[in-house]
């Protein structure tokens, strides 16, 4: 039997550990990023609060977009993943406060941040469920690899099963 390992805003955190379960409660306008390699049984999750790391690159590589990725590439690799097997699922970039100010979206640029840093590194995104007024709770299991997502008042709901979509993909709520 696994451990559950919470993943709180700007950290990241892997396992190969077939029981595991990664999760992370509490995604509103920041995006809950997973990558999954099958084959391996390895799983890593980031909690991304924003787009990018700036000039000073100060804080914890799962803060950012652009330094979560790579971090988690680089981390799930360590255990045995291969990166031409990683998957990823991404879940959050909610609208908390209203109706945004053009360009002050954070969870539409965190959305847009993390899709390019997966781009970067040729991982394909296989599920997503963003956008929309209300935070969320994703959860990673490593084996069998499935990720769920529980909407704020909601139920826990599959969204991505061993390579099944179980929602469209990627889904942008509004």
């Amino acid at each position: 039997m696994g451990a559950v390992r919470i993943v709180r805003m700007g950290e990241l955190a892997v396992s190969a550990d077939p029981g595991d379960e990664l999760v992370t409660i509490g995604l509103g306008s920041c995006i809950g990023v997973a990558v999954v390699d099958r084959g391996s049984a390895v799983a890593g999750m980031a909690h991304v609060m924003l787009p990018e790391a700036g000039a000073d690159g100060e804080g914890p590589a799962g803060k950012y977009a652009d330094r979560a990725v790579p971090a988690l590439v680089a981390e799930t690799e360590r255990l045995g993943a291969r990166r031409s097997r990683l998957e990823a699922v991404i879940v959050g970039g909610a609208q908390m406060f209203g109706r945004a100010i053009s360009g002050l979206d954070v969870g539409a640029r965190n959305a847009a941040a993390v899709k390019a840093a997966l781009r970067r590194a040729r991982i394909p995104l296989r599920a997503a469920e963003i956008g929309g007024a209300k935070g969320r709770t994703m959860r990673v299991y490593v084996e069998p690899a499935r990720v769920t997502v529980k909407e704020a008042g909601g139920v826990e709901t599959p969204l991505w099963e061993g390579g099944r979509e179980r929602r469209r993909a990627p889904v942008e709520v509004t």
